[in-house]
Order: C-alpha cells, then structure tokens, then sequence
C-alpha cells in the first residue's frame, strides 16, 4: 500500500504539473494542430492508462474497490447517460448566464478552442481520443483516488477532497471553469460510490466532454472572439 499510495500521488501531481504546463502553452501559443489528436499526448494518455492499471496491481486490493465492473450493466449505464445529459444540456445555460451576470473574465475558452476540430474528418478520431483522456482522469480521480484510498478515510470526505482538486486543476479556463469541474468532478464520484463501478462515471464525465466540444464547435466564431468581442457577455 505504500508504494501504491507514494505512486498514485505522484501521478496526480505529473498530471497538475503536465494540466498547469500546458496551460501556460496554450496562453502563449496557437496550435496548429488539435491538442487532442497530437500522437505524443496520446501515447502519453495511454502509458498513464497502463501505471493506473499497474499501480492498482501492486496494491493487492481487490479489483471491486476500483470498480473495474460492474454490478448492473443496465443500471449504470442508464445513471451515468442520464447524468452525462443532464450536464451537457446544462453547462451551455451555466456558462452564458455566470458570463451574463459576472462577466467575461470568470470563464476562458482557451482550452476548448485548443481541442476543436480543425478539419472535418477530425470528429472521426475525436471521440476516440476523448475517451482515454476521460479513462485517463476517471481512472485516476475515481478508481484510485477514491476507491484505492478508502482505507485512510471516509469516502464522502475523498470525494470532496479530490473534487476540489480536479476543479483546481482547471485553472486555465477561469474560475467558472474550475467551478464546474469541481462539481462535476463531484458528480462523478457519487456515481462511482453509488455503483461501485466506473461505468456510470465514465459515461456521464464522456457525454458531458463530447458535448462540451460540438458545442463549442458551434459558436466556434463567439469564442474565438470571446476577449476581444465586447458583447461575449451579453
């Protein structure tokens, strides 16, 4: 458990340095090509992926405390669908009245605008990309995290620790953003803790991402325009 606990930490914190780095990146530079398909985030998602995997191993907890399946297939798919729905049809009605009512600068699109597809047979490989980024952070945040350190505390208090965390670590979208990601970070790990599987998170946090994407792609011009449009908050 040590090596499990040391590991995983260290993981999580590879990852906030990796999230704030590219952050900053972002602010400086335009990429050219979509951040979400570039091949070397990619396989870095999936080596990750596999010291998830690896990490649980060493740990000699039983695969059920990371949810690795599930109990009612039908059930979690429907709670985690209709979970993913209900936010993906909400956060655009978040999102335009908080910059209503509090202004531009509470949210930044820089992160959306950098994961947008640049041609059209990228919303191909767009969905496949975006579901080992989601893995990725689902199994970390919830497989790990919170199932993996349930032996050192209460899991409601897991839950809010590292759904705090997950908001933080959306600091490049503003404080809207990390706002969001932290209920929705919240979110999931109720999903993960009423089902003990994390099928209905995984679906949930995918429908919300993809979502997040072909709606931005529509009002791709608004939020390219965002700094600089004066009626972005209106």
């Amino acid at each position: 458990m040590i090596i499990f606990s040391i590991g995983t930490l260290l993981l999580l914190a590879f990852l906030a340095w990796a999230t704030y780095r590219t952050a900053q990146v972002l602010r400086a530079v335009k990429f050219e090509q979509n951040l979400l398909l570039m091949p070397a985030e990619n396989m870095l998602r999936v080596v990750l992926i596999v010291i998830c995997f690896g990490l649980a191993l060493i740990s000699e907890q039983p695969s059920a405390v990371f949810g690795w399946q599930t109990h009612d297939f039908a059930r979690d798919v429907v709670l985690g669908l209709a979970a993913g729905l209900i936010g993906a049809f909400s956060l655009p009605i978040i999102t335009r009245g908080a910059i209503a009512r509090f202004g531009r600068r509470i949210y930044s699109p820089v992160v959306v605008l950098s994961v947008l597809p640049r041609q059209r047979d990228e919303w191909f490989a767009i969905p496949f990309a975006l579901a080992t980024a989601v893995l990725l952070e689902e199994f970390l945040f919830r497989a790990l995290l919170l199932g993996g350190f349930a032996a050192f505390a209460p899991p409601l208090a897991l839950a809010l620790a590292w759904s705090v965390l997950f908001g933080a670590m959306h600091v490049s979208q503003g404080a809207l953003g990390m706002i969001v990601a932290a209920a929705l970070g919240f979110l999931f790990s109720i999903l993960f803790l009423l089902t003990s599987s994390l099928l209905a998170p995984f679906l949930a946090h995918y429908a919300i991402n993809l979502w997040q994407i072909a709606w931005a792609a529509r009002d791709k011009t608004w939020l390219e325009n965002y700094d600089t449009d004066p009626g972005s908050h209106s």
